[in-house]
C-alpha cells in the first residue's frame, strides 16, 4: 500500500478533518437510541406525558440533524481526497511513462500502460471513496456500540458477536476466492485493449486480407474470458448480501426472543418497572446491535472492492517502481554546433543477445549531409535512434560536439535535434498546430517556408483541420507535413528516417534541393532506400547486418563496396550509374 505515500499535505489535512466529522456523526448516531429507550420505557410505564415525549423527540431530531450535517461534511472531504489523489497519481504515472525509454514501454506494452493509467487508478479512487470513510466509521461505531451494549444481558451480546463472526468469515472467504480472479481480469483487460487497438489501427489490413472473422473470433475469445471471470466473481460476492440480510433479521428476531424470555421471568411488585426497563434496554440494544452489524456490512462492501484494488495498486506500483534506463545528464550547454561522432558503438535491444549494431564508427561534421542505406533490418533506424538517445548504447560512445550524449540533459540534447520519423505521426488539430508542434512560437512566415520546401502544395489554409490519425491525408501528404515540421524546428541536426519513401521522384528531388539551399549550415542525416535520394550526399554509410561495410561518396562506393553497387544496380541501369 506504499502507493498512498502519494497523498499530498492538503489530502492529509482533509483526512484529519474527515476523522473529526466522522466522530461527530458516530457520536450523534449512538446518542439517539438512548432517547428511543427512554421513550419506550415511558410508554411501558404508562406515564408518557407530552412534555417528556416532546423533550426526547426534539433531542432525537437534533441528533439526526447533527448526524446529517456531519455526514455531508464527511462526504465533501472524502470526495476531495479521493479525486485529488486520483488526479495526482494519474499525473505521476503519466510523467513516469513519458520518461520511459522505448525498452520500458515495450516491456509493459502500450495497451497495458493505458489500462494502468486509467482503469487501475480509477479503482484506487473507488477504494478511497468507499473505504476511507468506512475504515474509520465502522470500527469506531462498532467499538463504541459494543461498549454500550456490554452492560446489557450477555445473551444479547454473545448473539451479536456470533453474527459479526459469521459476516467476517464470509467476507474473508470471498476475498480469498476472488483475488486470483481479479488479478486475471486486469490482465485480460490489458489483452482486450491490445486486441481492440490492433483491430482499429490495422482495420485496412484486416479488410484487405478479408480477416474480419479471424479478428472477431480473437476479440470474442478474450471478451468471453473476461465475462466468465466477472460472472464467477459476481456469483461469489453475490452470496454476501443474502448472508448479511439473514444475519441482521436473525439478530433482530433473537434479541426480541431473548427479551421476551427475560420479561416473562419478572414477577412481583417490581415486575412492571423491570419489564419497562427491559423493553427500553431491548429497544436501545436492537439499535446498537444493528449498528454493529451494519458497520461490518459496510466494511464488507469495501472488502469486496479491496481484492481488485490490491491488484490495481500492484500494477500501478510496477509502473512507478520501474527504473528508468535513460538517466538524465547534467550538461546544459546550448552551444551545440552539429558535429556527430560514433566511436566503436555496439547496440542491442533489451533482452536480446544478438547485437543490432556492431563496431559503428564515423564522424558527421557541421553542414554535412550524411546518408545511410542498407537492406531492410540492417540497423539504419536503430543507428539514428541513438543520436537523440531514444536508447543507450551497449558499448562505445555517441558524441555530439565531442560530448557524450549521456552527459547532456535530455531536454537540451533533443531540443537541438529535429526528427522526421519513418512513420509520419500527425495529431488531431490544425496544420499550424502540427507544424509548430513542440515549439514555443508560431511564426507563420517560417511555417510557410517549411511548407514550401516540403512541397506541401495541397493545403491553402494553415487552419485546415487534420483528423484523428490523419485519415484525411494520403501517405505522401503525411510525409511532407512531417518533413515540414522537422524543418520548422530549425535545429542544428535534422534527421530524416526514410521520410522520402512515399514521395514521387520529382517531389523527392525538389524537397532535397530546397533543404540543400536553405539549410547549408545544418547537419543532415538521411535514411533512404533510393539511390537517387542519397547519391549527392557528402558521405554515404552502407550498412549490412548491423555493420558499416562501406563509407564514402556515391562514385567511390560504386567501385569499392559490392553491397552498395548491388543495391544501385537493382534501381538503375549501369549506364545511368
Amino acid at each position: 500500500m506504499g502507493i498512498f505515500k502519494n497523498l499530498k499535505k492538503i489530502d492529509v489535512l482533509f483526512i484529519g478533518l474527515m476523522v473529526f466529522s466522522v466522530a461527530f456523526d458516530v457520536y450523534f448516531e449512538l446518542k439517539m437510541p438512548e432517547y428511543t429507550s427512554a421513550l419506550a420505557s415511558l410508554v411501558q410505564m404508562g406515564s408518557a406525558d407530552m412534555p417528556l415525549v416532546l423533550d426526547n423527540g426534539l433531542k432525537m431530531l437534533g441528533c439526526a440533524l447533527a448526524s446529517t450535517v456531519s455526514g455531508m461534511f464527511t462526504f465533501v472531504f472524502v470526495s476531495f481526497i479521493a479525486n485529488n489523489f486520483e488526479k495526482n497519481l494519474r499525473s505521476k504515472v503519466f510523467r513516469k511513462v513519458v520518461a520511459y525509454s522505448d525498452d520500458e514501454i515495450n516491456n509493459f506494452s502500450v495497451a497495458s500502460l493505458i489500462t494502468r493509467t486509467t482503469n487501475d487508478i480509477t479503482q484506487t479512487n473507488m477504494l478511497l471513496s468507499l473505504g476511507l470513510q468506512l475504515f474509520i466509521k465502522a470500527p469506531l461505531m462498532a467499538g463504541l456500540a459494543i461498549i454500550k451494549i456490554s452492560n446489557a444481558d450477555l445473551k444479547w451480546t454473545y448473539t451479536t458477536l456470533a453474527i459479526v463472526v459469521v459476516i467476517v468469515l464470509s467476507v474473508v472467504t470471498t476475498a480469498l476466492i476472488c483475488i486470483p480472479r481479479f488479478n486475471l481480469i486486469q490482465k485480460l483487460t490489458d489483452k482486450l485493449n491490445n486486441v481492440t487497438r490492433e483491430n482499429i489501427s490495422g482495420v485496412r489490413v484486416i479488410r484487405a486480407f478479408n480477416a474480419e472473422e479471424y479478428q472477431k473470433n480473437k476479440f470474442e475469445k478474450t471478451n468471453n474470458d473476461i465475462y466468465k471471470n466477472h460472472v464467477f466473481t459476481g456469483r461469489v460476492t453475490g452470496l454476501i448480501m443474502p448472508i448479511m440480510t439473514i444475519g441482521m433479521n436473525g439478530l433482530t428476531l433473537a434479541i426480541y426472543w431473548i427479551g421476551a424470555i427475560i420479561i416473562n421471568s419478572y414477577m412481583g411488585n417490581d415486575a412492571l418497572i423491570n419489564r419497562a426497563n427491559v423493553i427500553g434496554n431491548m429497544t436501545a440494544f436492537t439499535s446498537y446491535a444493528l449498528q454493529v452489524v451494519m458497520s461490518f456490512m459496510l466494511l464488507s462492501v469495501t472488502f469486496l472492492v479491496l481484492p481488485r484494488v490490491i491488484v490495481s495498486i500492484k500494477r500501478i506500483n510496477e509502473v512507478l517502481n520501474t527504473d528508468i534506463s535513460l538517466i538524465d545528464g547534467r550538461k546544459e550547454s546550448n552551444n551545440i554546433k552539429g558535429k556527430i561522432e560514433f566511436k566503436d558503438v555496439d547496440f542491442s535491444y533489451n533482452g536480446q543477445e544478438h547485437d543490432v549494431l556492431n563496431d559503428i564508427s564515423f564522424v558527421a561534421l557541421k553542414g554535412e549531409t550524411i546518408a545511410i542505406i542498407g537492406a531492410t533490418g540492417s540497423g539504419k533506424t536503430s543507428l539514428v535512434n541513438l543520436i537523440p538517445r531514444f536508447y543507450d548504447v551497449n558499448k562505445g560512445k555517441v558524441l555530439v560536439d565531442d560530448i557524450d550524449v549521456k552527459d547532456y540533459k535530455l531536454e537540451v540534447l533533443r531540443d537541438k535535434i529535429s526528427f522526421a520519423f519513418q512513420k509520419a505521426a500527425l495529431f488531431k488539430g490544425t496544420v499550424l498546430d502540427n507544424i509548430t508542434y513542440g515549439s514555443q512560437t508560431k511564426d507563420t512566415d517560417r511555417v510557410n517556408l517549411a511548407l514550401k520546401i516540403a512541397q506541401v502544395d495541397f493545403i491553402d489554409d494553415l487552419n485546415f483541420e487534420i483528423s484523428q490519425g490523419a485519415t484525411n491525408l494520403s501517405g505522401g501528404q503525411k510525409q511532407r507535413l512531417s518533413i515540414a515540421r522537422a524543418l520548422y524546428k530549425d535545429s542544428e541536426i535534422i534527421i530524416f528516417d526514410d521520410t522520402f519513401s512515399a514521395l514521387d521522384y520529382k517531389t523527392d528531388m525538389l524537397v532535397r534541393k530546397g533543404i540543400k539551399e536553405n539549410y547549408k549550415d545544418k547537419t543532415i542525416i538521411i535514411i533512404a532506400q533510393r539511390i537517387g535520394t542519397i547519391k549527392n550526399a557528402d558521405k554515404i554509410l552502407v550498412l549490412d547486418e548491423g555493420r558499416i561495410v562501406g563509407m564514402g561518396k556515391h562514385e567511390e562506393l560504386l567501385k569499392t563496396c559490392p553491397v552498395y553497387k548491388e543495391i544501385a544496380l537493382t534501381q538503375l541501369k549501369q549506364e545511368e550509374l
